[in-house]
């Protein structure tokens, strides 16, 4: 067992320095005074000071953070709105059609999303630019809201909501007072989620922006195209260290769920048992 158990770590190790490795090269030369990859000269700051002084990329971190977090938002309440409709489906094989569905949309390429909505945009006769990049980040963002939801319906007792009906409850009361703070967590879970892939997202965004309008993944291609510049290794640096503190927020959040999850839930809600 001693052994297996050394083998295991050592595996884990060796997995975690290849993902990262690269990465941490990425951020070592971000700061070399020498402008390229192949030799550390010394340490500077002045390419997080031109990332800092670029207006246009300044302009294009906006966009991609308000495309995120409203994309990540919207998506969340449908995400809520099609987990409900999924739990509370009577019929099993329309409820199976549905769950298969909506994880097909999850494992589908996003090149093919990508075209698709870029052919759907381009018979609409949607102009691509801000519009057609949020449309698409709420549509594949949907799927991933309602997967991390539906487990915490799944886990909440229908004694619950029979409790809060038997004490006079409207249907409105039971959804913002009972279902929607038992299944906070999946809710906390499925907009970072949305916001991560959001973030990340490349495929998609390439096939469906405008000229005049950009977010951060498709300009650092873009710029990566034209050469190297360290400046892409700051931009990607400081991009790594936003994901990792919202990585940190999202761990404190769900901690802190949890505990609150731990009491008894009819006790929370005013329900006497």
């Amino acid at each position: 067992m001693t052994n297996k158990n050394r083998f295991g770590n050592m595996y884990l190790v060796i997995v975690f320095l290849v993902l990262y490795a690269p990465i941490l090269y990425l951020m070592y030369y971000s700061f070399n005074s020498g402008g390229t990859m192949h030799k550390f000269e010394g340490f500077t700051l002045q390419y997080y000071k031109e990332v800092f002084a670029d207006t246009r990329l300044i302009i294009i971190v906006i966009n991609t953070l308000v495309i995120a977090l409203l994309s990540s938002a919207l998506a969340t309440m449908i995400g809520i709105m099609g987990a409900l409709a999924i739990h509370q489906m009577q019929n099993r094989r329309v409820k199976h059609t549905l769950l298969s569905l909506n994880n097909v949309l999850i494992v589908n390429p996003d090149v093919i999303i990508g075209a698709s909505f870029l052919i759907l945009f381009t018979m609409a006769g949607i102009k691509l630019g801000f519009y057609s990049v949020l449309l698409s980040h709420i549509a594949f963002s949907v799927p991933i809201a309602v997967i991390m939801i539906l487990p915490r319906l799944q886990e909440m007792s229908p004694s619950l909501v029979d409790a809060a009906r038997d004490l006079g409850a409207s249907r409105m009361d039971v959804l913002t007072k009972v279902i929607l703070p038992f299944i906070k967590p999946g809710i906390y879970a499925g907009f970072f989620m949305a916001l991560t892939y959001s973030l990340d997202d490349f495929a998609v965004t390439f096939f469906v922006t405008g000229s005049g309008y950009s977010t951060l993944s498709v300009e650092i291609y873009s710029r990566a195209r034209q050469g190297v510049s360290l400046s892409i290794n700051a931009l990607s640096t400081l991009i790594f260290l936003f994901t990792v503190l919202l990585v940190v927020g999202y761990y404190f959040i769900m901690r802190k769920a949890n505990r609150n999850g731990k009491k008894e839930p009819a006790a929370e809600m005013g329900v006497p048992r």
